[in-house]
């Protein structure tokens, strides 16, 4: 079978797999977050905690506690990795250094699972287990907190209130999040993911040599790093190990769970506002850019320019073979469009236009679907800017869901929008100006330009993927990198909760003649066009500096 019918037959399976789950999840996430009962081990958590479900917060109560459980989280994690020589299964692992740690446990409190180390010879069994898995856990849940929220703002009329965030965390995580990642654990165990607690085993290799092969509770983490679209992996070679990843069927099933929840998100504000065909259209901006990039990987890795390399099928360096080549553009793309950082193949040696197409996948602002949660409400924000400059065109003031987009609104939404590139693009100068940040990059020119891009788009969009090219552990880009995620993390989500009260407080606008149909296929192309653009012409001249100018050169 040609690499080209291969990858038309995957992306197929995934666009039909989608389709089937789309209404179903959409819908049962929707009833989670908008039912008045509280489960028995929910009602318990809140008494532990001294948490009133019933109350309602407004948009500022809303942050504060995501910022309080985060900062908590941040601090927890931290510990955790400083003492886990000196706590039970540490199977001999050293304390973290304190910049590693600290950047560590920002990265999977953010979403972002950004990686300077390798799992298998740097953390322990309990570090893994206790503390990176459960923020895989408690990560996800709060980005998706954060968009329901999002939601409630454009829903609710005349308050300020946008639910409860501790609510919507234990819902998230107990209802949606861990019955998911169970089930996906079990078929990845019976699909051959290890699942275990043994100290590493000795093996001897044929070459006369000794290996350690370290165990670990693979398929329960493997199923909540991708399903959380966090991303971060117990071994080093992530996904492309074949403990974690040991099979075509997993490889496959792995592309599904990392964007099936961010895919079904928007079925879920369709229902809660009342307007599935606003869900669908939300849902259809994020395939139309996902199939668009997809295209665009495999266009630029199968037609690299070489004698050998068009009798192989595609630049073969770094590909995950074990699968065929056609594997690692679809992988890189899902993973890249959404705030996963999973990788089956190295992003590095892709060919200089197929890695272009990973970095600008990040530099969307990841939405399409985008990370859980985050690719929601991201989209829905730029839905406000297609909204207002289809406002200018006729003279009007914009309106999006029966709320009008003010002055206060579109300052919100500016913030929001410029947080991202002020941190890629500065935290990327200051790395090439400083000796510190260049003494780490090992390929010098447009590539080595790429590798930083890279990093700090990853970063600040809360990705984690890296080109591994850049020598990333080190105190400079630990401390650059940790605080790249935690700005791009959190001070978006205060904009996001911001807008939402804004949008909360407001009294419903009766649909006239002249509002603007956001449920249409022109709002569609609109809202397509808008998130092509934005980034475009912010992100163009660092783009020809490096991915473009090695790819043409």
């Amino acid at each position: 079978m040609s690499p080209e019918l291969t990858a038309v037959l995957l992306v197929a399976t995934l666009v039909v797999a989608y389709v089937v789950v789309h209404r179903p999840l959409g819908d049962y996430m929707a009833r989670v977050y908008q039912s008045d009962h509280h489960l028995k081990v929910e009602r318990l958590v809140y008494r532990v905690l001294r948490i009133d479900p019933d109350t309602d917060q407004r948009w500022t109560s809303y942050a504060t506690s995501v910022l309080a459980f985060s900062l908590v989280s941040v601090l927890f994690l931290y510990a955790m990795q400083r003492l886990q020589s000196r706590l039970p299964l540490s199977v001999g692992m050293k304390p973290v250094p304190p910049d590693g740690a600290f950047n560590t446990a920002v990265s999977f409190v953010t979403n972002t699972n950004w990686q300077w180390y390798s799992g298998e010879s740097t953390m322990s069994y309990l570090t893994q287990m206790a503390g990176l898995t459960v923020q895989n856990f408690a990560s996800a849940a709060v980005g998706m907190a954060v968009a329901i929220a999002l939601v409630r703002g454009f829903v609710r009329h005349g308050t300020g209130q946008l639910g409860n965030f501790w609510v919507d965390l234990v819902r998230g995580t107990l209802r949606i999040l861990l019955p998911l990642a169970f089930v996906a654990a079990i078929v990845l165990l019976a699909n051959g993911v290890i699942q275990n607690l043994s100290d590493p085993t000795t093996v001897h290799t044929l070459a006369g040599s000794t290996q350690h092969l370290p165990g670990g509770a693979i398929a329960s983490q493997e199923a909540i790093k991708d399903l959380g679209t966090n991303g971060g992996g117990p071994f080093n070679a992530n996904d492309a190990h074949p403990f974690e990843n040991p099979t075509g069927f997993t490889n496959l099933l792995i592309v599904f769970l990392l964007t099936v929840i961010p895919f079904s998100l928007p079925a879920t504000f369709g229902r809660m506002a009342g307007n599935l065909r606003q869900g669908y259209t939300i849902v259809a901006v994020m395939g139309l850019i996902w199939l668009g990039f997809i295209v665009a990987c495999y266009a630029a890795e199968f037609a690299h320019p070489g004698a050998a390399l068009q009798l192989a099928g595609g630049a073969m360096e770094g590909k995950e073979t074990r699968f065929g080549v056609s594997s690692s553009p679809a992988f890189a793309v899902s993973t890249t469009l959404t705030s996963t950082g999973s990788v089956n193949s190295m992003h590095d040696s892709f060919s200089a236009l197929g890695g272009g197409v990973t970095i600008l996948a990040m530099l969307l602002g990841e939405v399409a679907p985008g990370g859980v949660g985050s690719g929601l409400y991201g989209l829905l924000v730029l839905a406000v800017v297609a909204v207002f400059v289809a406002g200018l065109m006729v003279g009007r003031t914009p309106e999006y869901l029966g709320k009008k987009i003010r002055a206060r609104e579109m300052k919100l939404v500016a913030l929001y929008i410029l947080t991202m590139p002020l941190l890629v693009l500065v935290g990327t100068g200051l790395a090439l100006g400083l000796a510190t940040g260049r003494s780490s990059i090992l390929n010098p020119g447009a590539h080595g330009l790429s590798e930083v891009l890279y990093a700090f788009a990853s970063a600040a969009n809360n990705n984690g993927s890296a080109f591994a090219g850049l020598t990333a552990g080190t105190p400079f880009y630990d401390i650059a990198l940790g605080l790249c995620m935690l700005f791009g993390r959190f001070v978006p989500i205060v904009f996001v909760l911001a807008l939402a009260g804004s949008l909360a407080r407001q009294k419903p606008v009766p649909e006239t003649a002249g509002t603007l149909r956001t449920n249409s296929p022109l709002f569609v192309g609109m809202l397509t066009g808008v998130t092509l653009i934005v980034t475009a012409l912010t992100f163009f001249p660092a783009l020809a500096l490096g991915p473009l100018a090695e790819g043409l050169s």
